[in-house]
């Protein structure tokens, strides 16, 4: 790890209960949005929302940080700062990174107004020159919409295609195509779907438009809905037309997701950890914000999503302890397994069972407890957090997705990283959510369910830090 001038050095991550100990977050102050995401000769470089002033949402600068092996990751320089006077005088916000012939290239919304701008490396991405004017000044004739951002790109045979984020006059989410020689001089050929508010949102933000199999994805962060999306659909002439929409994220607290597609041909995604508790709090920690682990997406033979962790977590696993083949017959507290930096694997038989499940950063008496939750008979997964935490000024909620299991089994993969929980469930269903335990000793282990429900197999491992 290495330590850059333009961040804080970072805390004595020790003596913050809920500072996350393998999920990537700067060293202090504010971060949003994943950005830039690029695999650049063997380096992933991630950007996100930055600002340097304080754990607050203000002067939106483009932090930086890059890794090897998409597990431990190094500060880099602040890579964009608003330009007093410039299209970007009032924050650098979200946008994506290419590859323009061997040209690293950033595109991303200045503010106020909101316009596309242009930034290009020539030095590995250490430094940043900005081009002089955007190079989309203003949304589309007929849309006049103060919200026109997220700028996404990709080449498509000799041009490059964007798509830009925003809505329409009667409050319907929508998504402008433009299209460009250079990625200097651009030309706008239409929407390329519109949304229902009532489904879907009013104002759609940070969209990513990409194939996947032989259908294309498209991947949305609708305003007022505080969650992500994805629709499944086909891409043709510069219309999209969606079959399914599905949240991305059921947990309640990932939003603004990235995709990227690496050398290996594989499409990443990352997305914004956002805070669960009072702004009061996160100003007395000094920090706001979490990205979530990097997920990689597939889609299967019956058209669904896959959505699982990247392999190359597996790196940070310490300790193990397993047990095979434990009848269920209420909660059975696992006595040798306890801690706040874990990843649990569990295979559950579910056929004919009620509820099954895991709790997690539990007490010895119960008092504090995060239940991770299957019943087959509603079809749904859910994270219950009324009794995470005694702190009473933070979120405690029950969030729940579909899930319905297809042979009687249940596979969950979770990540435990102090206050941060990602559930993976049947390589289908992603639920990410923030906790804050009260009491130091809430660090136990359990597992539920009603008979005749089995848990056939249960691996813990201890995950190592990477700011070590």
């Amino acid at each position: 790890m290495i330590h850059d001038a333009s961040y804080p050095a970072r805390p004595l991550l020790a003596t913050d209960p809920h500072y996350p100990r393998y999920h990537f977050l700067p060293a202090a102050n504010w971060l949003n949005d994943p950005n830039g995401l690029i695999h650049w000769e063997g380096v992933y470089h991630l950007f996100y929302q930055y600002n340097p002033h304080g754990p607050f949402h203000g002067t939106i600068h483009w932090g930086h940080a890059a890794s090897r092996d998409l597990v431990h990751w190094e500060d880099w320089p602040i890579a964009l700062a608003p330009t007093p006077g410039g299209a970007d005088a009032g924050g650098c916000w979200s946008g994506c990174a290419v590859n323009d012939h061997g040209t690293p290239t950033l595109i991303y919304t200045g503010v106020h107004p909101q316009v596309q701008c242009l930034a290009v490396s020539h030095d590995g991405l250490r430094t940043w020159e900005k081009h002089a004017e955007p190079g989309i000044a203003a949304p589309p004739p007929g849309y006049p919409t103060k919200d026109f951002r997220d700028p996404y790109v990709w080449r498509d045979g000799d041009h490059w295609l964007c798509v830009v984020g925003s809505t329409t006059s009667d409050g319907r989410g929508t998504v402008f195509l433009y299209e460009s020689p250079d990625l200097r001089s651009w030309t706008y050929r239409q929407p390329i779907c519109f949304g229902n508010p009532e489904v879907n949102g009013r104002i759609w933000e940070c969209p990513n438009l990409f194939p996947l199999g032989n259908r294309y994805l498209l991947l949305l962060s609708p305003i007022p809905l505080r969650k992500s999306v994805y629709l499944i659909g086909t891409f043709e002439d510069g219309t999209f037309r969606p079959e399914s929409q599905t949240d991305f994220d059921g947990g309640g607290c990932l939003y603004a997701p990235q995709a990227m597609r690496d050398a290996a041909g594989r499409r990443l995604v990352w997305g914004w950890l956002w805070e669960d508790r009072p702004r009061e709090a996160c100003m007395t920690a000094g920090w706001n914000g979490v990205m979530s682990l990097p997920r990689q997406l597939d889609l299967d033979s019956d058209g669904t999503l896959r959505i699982t962790p990247v392999s190359e977590l597996a790196a940070l696993r310490g300790a193990h302890w397993q047990c095979r083949d434990l009848p269920l017959k209420g909660t059975i507290p696992l006595e040798d397994l306890h801690g706040d930096g874990l990843e649990i694997e569990a295979e559950f038989e579910v056929e004919t069972a009620g509820q099954v499940g895991l709790l997690i950063r539990r007490s010895p008496d119960g008092e504090e407890e995060t239940r991770i939750v299957y019943d087959p008979v509603a079809g749904s997964l859910s994270i219950d957090r009324t009794k995470s935490s005694t702190d009473p000024v933070v979120e405690r909620d029950i969030r729940s997705a579909e899930l319905r299991s297809t042979d009687g089994r249940l596979s969950l993969q979770v990540f435990v990283d102090r206050s941060v929980v990602e559930v993976y469930a049947n390589r289908r269903v992603a639920m990410t959510s923030r906790i804050y335990p009260n009491r130091p000793d809430s660090l136990g282990i359990a597992a539920f369910g009603e008979e005749p429900a089995h848990l056939r197999s249960l691996d813990v491992w201890e995950m190592r830090t990477i700011w070590e």
